[in-house]
């Protein structure tokens, strides 16, 4: 399970960088929506399974309420799951090899 949320972590935050950095501007600025439509579902997709994938990491690891809270927020900033991947879960998965 990990491996899959650190994977997950990763593309959430490539998402997010894609859709506000990417594909906002070709939207609002050479009016081209489209691949800021497909963009926005994968971000959706991947954003619901890192929400999903943090809490049950969160109970299963038994994290104190304060470091699940920030692991949750991480979601909501730019850079952040990368961070804590570096952090907290890279560490983690060297451990456990």
């Amino acid at each position: 399970m990990l491996h899959l949320f650190r994977l997950t972590s990763i593309l959430e935050g490539i998402s997010y960088l894609a859709l506000f950095a990417v594909t906002m501007p070709l939207k609002y600025l050479a009016d081209l929506p489209t691949p800021n439509k497909y963009v926005g579902y994968a971000h959706g997709v991947l954003f619901i399974a890192y929400i999903i994938l943090a809490v049950l990491f969160w109970f299963q690891k038994k994290w104190s309420w304060k470091r699940g809270f920030v692991f949750l927020l991480a979601s909501l900033l730019p850079f952040a799951t990368f961070y804590l991947d570096e952090k907290y879960l890279k560490p983690l998965a060297q451990k456990t090899h």
